[in-house]
Order: structure tokens, then C-alpha cells, then sequence
């Protein structure tokens, strides 16, 4: 297949790159400076310079974008948005790297994680960008989008160990009560996905075991 990861080099996309071209897919980086990824090919340009010609002939183009500080937070909805508008109408999936205070934590989907008195106050506008895009992304029905959120706890450094769990809008805890995943392992989780395309149209989420 051929993938595109925009905002390669962050540290999520990455480790998506490196496990798609471990499978042997066709890869390109989109970012801003030098390609420090595996990836075959690069385009040097910001995600926000992107045009839909760029973008044509994907398969699907994986979206990493990230942001944390107060001024750029809005720039995780905007990527979201323009990269859908990019390729509205078109067969290419948008694969969107999510959140987790999003996710619902009890049946009636009333309750959000980020509502709850625990989660920290610290986290909340990185948590309120990602359901912003998350919140846009379900008014397109132009767009064949699938949003991967991870668990609650999304480790930079942690560990791969080959497996995952896959759920849907509700927060899943392991057999301890856990809820967390690393990087590596929620970078198999998305290739999968890439791969089956089995959640268009869908916010699915990922933990692990």
C-alpha cells in the first residue's frame, strides 16, 4: 500500500512509519525539515501548505500531528480539517492519531474521560484539541476517516510487546483495571487498521492487555 504520515518525525509517527515499512509498504514522510524516518520517500512541506495534488494517489495518509502548548494547541483540529478537505471525495482513507479524554466511561456515552474528577487539569486543552478534531471529523461524511484513540495512559518510552486490545468509544481496562499502551505498540494498532480498514466512518481505541 501506499501511505503518507504527515508530522513523520514527531515521535508517534515515527515509530508508524518504521512499522509500516517493516510490512513492506510504500511510505512517505510529509515534514517540515529533514526526514529522520525509515520512509522511502519524503515531502518537505508544512502540513498546512499541503495541496490535494500532494496528497493524490495514497492509499490512505496517516495523520500525527501534534501540539502542547497554548498557541499551537488549535493546529491538531486545523490538521484534521484541512487534511480531510484535502482529500474529501476521494477513496483515500484519513487515519487520525486521537486522544483519550474523549472517550466515554459509562454506557450511556454522557461521560467523558476529561469530565471525571481525576483526570488532571494539566492535560484538558491537549485533551479539548483532540476532540475538537475528533468532533469534526464525525460532521464529514465526504471523508472515509477512522480516529485511533489510545488508552489513557499514551507512553512515549514504553515498551513493544507485539499485542493490543481494540475497542470502540468507551475507555477499556486491562484485567488489572489498567488503562495504557505505548507508542510502539499503538503504531501496530494503526498499521493494522491501515491495512484492514475495517472502522471507516468510526472512532475505534486501542489499549494494552
Amino acid at each position: 500500500m501506499k501511505i503518507a504520515v504527515v508530522a513523520a518525525n514527531g515521535k508517534a509517527g515515527r515509530l508508524i512509519v518504521e512499522e509500516a515499512v517493516q510490512r513492506g509498504h510504500e511510505v512517505t514522510a510529509v515534514v517540515r525539515s529533514d526526514n529522520k524516518t525509515d520512509a522511502q520517500h519524503a515531502i518537505i512541506k508544512d502540513l498546512f501548505d499541503l495541496t490535494a495534488a500532494d496528497l493524490a494517489g495514497f492509499d490512505v495518509v496517516v495523520d500525527a500531528a501534534g501540539a502542547w502548548t497554548p498557541d499551537t494547541l488549535h493546529y491538531i483540529a486545523d490538521a484534521a480539517k484541512h487534511l480531510a478537505d484535502l482529500l474529501s471525495g476521494t477513496d483515500t482513507r484519513l487515519l487520525v492519531v486521537g486522544g483519550a479524554g474523549s472517550l466515554f466511561v459509562n454506557k450511556d456515552h454522557t461521560l467523558a474521560l476529561e469530565d471525571t474528577p481525576d483526570f488532571l487539569d494539566a492535560h484538558k486543552p491537549v485533551s479539548s484539541a483532540h476532540g475538537k478534531a475528533l468532533a469534526h471529523l464525525r460532521t464529514r461524511s465526504d471523508v472515509r476517516w477512522t480516529y485511533v484513540s489510545p488508552a489513557a495512559d499514551f507512553q512515549a518510552e514504553g515498551e513493544r510487546t507485539g499485542s493490543y486490545g481494540l475497542a470502540g468509544e468507551e475507555l477499556t481496562t486491562n484485567a488489572e483495571g489498567q488503562s495504557f499502551i505505548s507508542y510502539a505498540d499503538y503504531a501496530i494498532a494503526m498499521v493494522d487498521e491501515v491495512e484492514s480498514g475495517k472502522h471507516v466512518g468510526e472512532r475505534i481505541s486501542v489499549y494494552a492487555k
